[in-house]
């Protein structure tokens, strides 16, 4: 598994099994269940005595393996229009944009053959899902090939030990700006118990920011070493201002699986009149904390709870952006069925609050007593009783590479290379990337938590490959001394959030450290002037 983020590090665990890449052959969309229970023990019931034993060893292997879940999907440019102007190109799956929900349950086997229909290379990333000894599907240039214009790739993935709200998106050449993103749905093992009483329904609700800019515009921005302007708008399911509908029965609690599927902006979603419950957050089922607003960092996932018990009518699911000098506004509309008319416009949230911000992240804790993915309950872990082997302290910084402006960790900007270095690793292929360029701590020059320290420190650019060992308990500390939030995202982890603070990091910020129920995900924030640690 990486870390992948912007500027972006790779790390290497040497010990990881070694899995074939070859690409599996294009299998039509349908789901394969194994033979049940009963029809192998009525077919044993014709063998004879002595081969019993070996029957039944057959029917437990049967039944224990995980079904099978095939998708065929053609990528493709056309029209895409979600705020009503001039139609723009973007990028769809099957003809849809977003693309298809991908459901699914704990432990299925998705076998995912995508074509490639655009003029250029593709790739598909699965925020979220793990890949278990399998990264060789992750879907980012540091793992896999990119897909040819005009050919097929077929990926196979487990959902191993996994549940929640997760997404997916395209990796290369800024086409997430375009589109070619859609949901995960991994839902709970019938036989493993929720947290809390089945909704009446679920809705995906996917926000991002976009640019009425064409994502190749938006690329050729960056590689001439300009900076991207403000987003024009935020999108909810790919529809712009007023255009998405939701339709609820009066009484009723629903659950809404949200994620943050844009480029850039931190977005705060809320409910008009209504609070919300947070139950699970990319994986985690969460204590059930009841909230008027909750903010979603660009990357991140998670659900909520809410019941229709207002009076009938319409009202509006606002989504606003953070932190940014100019605040964009997007609405969703949820009406109570059969009713008309709104309750009115939806309340002003102070765009800049910091602090509100940070506590509503430090209240998001894991539910100790609930089944995860299996039926231990997620608080069996104690994770805070594990000796740590080793921190790791990743300052980003900005600066400038050649005359074009260039983030940086530690002093080094990441460089993509021609060959993904699972594959160098794989077959042994030297000078493909530099292992130890990143050091464990920030120099002096690409630390601090003023605005601009660092800032104007000299970068270099190297494919960096930190190493690490296996089964080692690794402390993470990303720092950000830089003006803007930053959202990290761990490929093929699930990390407890162990602590997040304004300023400096020390080692004394470990009494601060919340080492008993953190909440597990993904994709964490790091605010600016601000540090978050990760273990």
């Amino acid at each position: 598994p990486s870390i992948n983020a912007h500027p972006g590090i790779f790390i290497s665990t040497p010990a990881e099994p070694s899995i074939n890449p070859s690409p599996l052959r294009a299998i039509p969309s349908r789901l394969v269940s194994c033979p049940s229970e009963v029809e192998m023990a009525a077919s044993a019931a014709a063998r004879v005595v002595v081969a019993l034993a070996c029957v039944f060893s057959l029917v437990f292997s049967a039944q224990a393996e995980a079904p099978y879940r095939f998708f065929d999907w053609e990528v493709s440019y056309g029209d895409v229009n979600p705020l009503g102007g001039v139609p723009q190109q973007g990028i769809l799956i099957n003809g849809q944009f977003p693309g298809p929900q991908i459901d699914c349950q704990t432990n299925d086997n998705l076998v995912i053959n995508v074509r490639n229909r655009l003029p250029e290379p593709f790739l598909l990333s699965w925020n979220g899902i793990q890949h278990r000894k399998n990264s060789w599907q992750d879907g980012v240039s540091g793992t896999n090939c990119p897909i040819p214009p005009g050919q097929n790739y077929t990926y196979h993935m487990q959902a191993k030990d996994q549940i929640g709200s997760f997404f997916y998106f395209p990796s290369l050449a800024f086409h997430k700006a375009a589109g070619g993103f859609g949901a995960i749905r991994i839902n709970s093992r019938p036989r493993i118990p929720i947290p809390f009483p089945p909704p009446a329904d679920e809705f995906t609700v996917l926000i991002g920011d976009w640019y009425n800019t064409t994502h190749k515009a938006l690329q050729a921005m960056l590689d001439d070493g300009k900076l991207l302007p403000s987003p024009d708008a935020i999108l909810i399911n790919g529809k712009g201002p007023g255009r998405a509908n939701f339709t609820v029965e009066q009484g009723k609690t629903y659950r809404l699986r949200v994620s943050n599927v844009g480029l850039r902006s931190t977005l705060n979603f809320m409910i008009q009149d209504h609070n919300v419950t947070l139950v699970e957050v990319e994986g985690t089922h969460t204590v059930q904390n009841t909230y008027t607003s909750l903010d979603v960092h660009a990357g991140q996932s998670l659900s909520v709870l809410f019941t229709a018990d207002r009076p009938a009518g319409g009202y509006h699911i606002a989504v606003s952006s953070r932190f940014t000098n100019q605040t964009l506004n997007s609405t969703a509309v949820l009406r109570y069925a059969g009713s008309t008319g709104f309750s009115g416009p939806p309340r002003a949230l102070n765009q800049s609050d910091v602090d509100f911000s940070l506590n509503q992240a430090r209240s998001i804790r894991t539910n100790l007593t609930a089944s995860g993915p299996r039926p231990n309950p997620q608080g069996s872990y104690h994770y805070g009783s594990i000796n740590v082997s080793r921190t790791i302290r990743l300052a980003n910084s900005a600066g400038q590479v050649g005359g074009k402006p260039r983030y940086g960790v530690n002093g080094v900007s990441y460089v993509d290379a021609d060959t993904p270095l699972k594959l160098a690793d794989y077959y042994n292929i030297s000078g493909v990337y530099r292992m130890g360029a990143i050091p464990d701590a920030p120099a002096a020059s690409h630390s601090g938590t003023q605005n601009g320290t660092g800032a104007d420190a000299a970068l270099k650019n190297a494919t960096a490959v930190m190493d690490s060992d296996h089964r080692s308990f690794v402390e993470v500390v990303f720092e950000n001394s830089e003006d803007s939030l930053q959202s990290w995202h761990l490929d093929g982890y699930s990390v407890f959030v162990a602590g997040m603070d304004k300023g400096a990091w020390s080692e004394q910020s470990r009494k601060g450290y919340n080492l008993v129920d953190a909440v597990t995900r993904c994709t964490v924030q790091v605010r600016f002037s601000s540090f978050s640690c990760l273990t």
